[in-house]
């Protein structure tokens, strides 16, 4: 799903710009949002940090890279870690853009910047922050709820959930999330914050759904996940959609991923 690029080599093409792929028709209509929509593009950057520099990472942005990027008109969504340990010195983060032209304009001028620059060269006087960095493109579907990005009463988690559908079955899923899933997660205690589909044009853009939700705590994740399987009407639209497919709509193996975030202390969105 996501790019994976040397940190070097991704700051470079960060730079030029890639050049816009022109989608299939198939996946053009999966990662198309319906009108009134979200239309933005966001995009999903993780980035690794080399042992011992993770807090010199969280450093950076907390005091020049977010402000810089407001600055040239990047919209910054989140900033998160693995929750619990983080063993492999991870940094996920949501940036929105009015489309991929805005995006690319964006980055060159942040990339030119003479604070920008400034702050990278005195922050990696002891060597790189970033080893390795992924940047995955998105589009909210017809059923994402309007994204809320203010502050929650008291802490909680996000978790990040990555779904590969059965080959030709994205329809079919995202028909159930809109019919079913959505209302259900709900009535169970979750809060839906965002439903994505890969951008037009990326690999397996006709197979891949992508949302948040937010939860109390990993604990009441998973009570409330209980319960929805539990649900009658889960089962009853589970069984329906699957028959209607001819069988799981999801691949059977890494079909469902997912993965509990908590906000950095700089991170609006918390």
């Amino acid at each position: 799903m996501p790019r994976t690029l040397p940190a070097p080599l991704a700051v470079l093409l960060v730079a030029l710009g890639a050049a816009a792929l022109t989608a299939s028709p198939a996946a053009a209509l999966a990662a198309s949002p319906a009108a009134g929509a979200d239309t933005r593009l966001f995009e999903m950057r993780t980035y690794w940090a080399p042992e011992g520099k993770l807090d010199a990472l969280h450093a950076r942005f907390r005091d020049h890279t977010t402000k810089l990027f407001a600055k040239h008109g990047m919209t910054n969504v989140g900033y998160f870690v693995p929750a619990g340990a983080n063993p492999e010195r991870k940094l996920v983060y949501f940036l929105a853009y009015p489309d991929r032209a805005a995006r690319d304009a964006s980055w060159k001028a942040f990339l030119d910047d003479a604070e920008w620059k400034k702050a990278h060269a005195a922050s990696e006087k002891d060597g790189p922050l970033v080893s390795r960095i992924t940047e995955t493109f998105l589009v909210t579907t017809d059923y994402s709820p309007a994204l809320d990005t203010a502050p929650a009463e008291g802490p909680r988690v996000f978790e990040l959930r990555t779904y590969t559908a059965s080959p030709n079955n994205l329809p079919h899923l995202d028909a159930r999330f809109r019919d079913h899933t959505v209302k259900l997660f709900a009535k169970h205690g979750m809060t839906n914050l965002i439903y994505w589909h890969l951008a037009p044009g990326a690999a397996n853009a006709d197979r891949k759904l992508v949302y948040l939700l937010a939860h109390d705590s990993a604990d009441a994740a998973k009570k409330s996940f209980d319960a929805f399987r539990q649900d009658p009407e889960w089962m009853a639209a589970r069984k329906a959609s699957e028959e209607k497919a001819g069988g799981s709509l999801t691949e059977a193996t890494d079909g469902v991923l997912s993965e509990f975030l908590v906000p950095t202390d700089y991170s609006a969105w918390k």
